[in-house]
């Protein structure tokens, strides 16, 4: 893992000295849903694979704070409508937890290898609107990047000009009839 300092992180528990969340404004830095409905939905993808043990949702003062989340694993393209429908891997009822002292465990096992991941807060405790400051993680990441994608091609029933004998290719076998 490359650092941009002077040690190497594999030696060093880097994740608390340099994260940057005490610096960010959080009363100006939030996710807010439309006025007169609470529902948010946030896609969260991963550079790699992950396994996730606990989520922290801080949300907003005054009613706004999200009380429900529920979450969809490797399902790219939700939308609203499938949020709804659709059976959530798990699901919580929150409390507001506007200074992030909370977490939400998951239910281990069933958060293993998880590229990406849907979040749906349905409700809020009687806000207008629902605001999120800040979502947060914790788990452990795979040495397997995203970025890096092979591609493998399987053969139900090979197709014979896709390979080519010597003799068709003007080598000096001859095809046995």
């Amino acid at each position: 893992m490359a650092c941009l300092h002077d040690h190497s992180c594999e030696d060093h528990d880097c994740s608390s000295n340099w994260s940057l969340y005490k610096h960010i404004d959080l009363p100006k830095g939030h996710l807010e849903s439309n006025e007169g409905d609470p529902e948010l939905l946030v896609y969260i993808p991963f550079t790699s694979d992950v396994k996730i043990k606990s989520i922290s949702i801080v949300g907003g003062a005054d009613g706004t704070s999200p009380s429900k989340m529920r979450a969809f694993i490797n399902r790219d393209g939700i939308d609203f409508s499938d949020a709804q429908s659709m059976q959530a891997v798990q699901e919580w009822d929150l409390v507001e937890n506007l200074n992030g002292v909370l977490e939400f465990q998951t239910r281990y096992a069933k958060f293993q290898s998880v590229a990406s991941i849907t979040l749906h807060f349905p409700d809020n405790f009687g806000g207008d609107t629902s605001q999120i400051h800040y979502i947060g993680f914790k788990g452990e990441a795979t040495q397997l990047k995203r970025d890096v994608v092979a591609t493998i091609v399987y053969e139900l029933m090979p197709n014979p000009s896709d390979h080519k004998t010597k003799a068709e290719s003007g080598g000096g076998y001859s095809q046995v009839e």
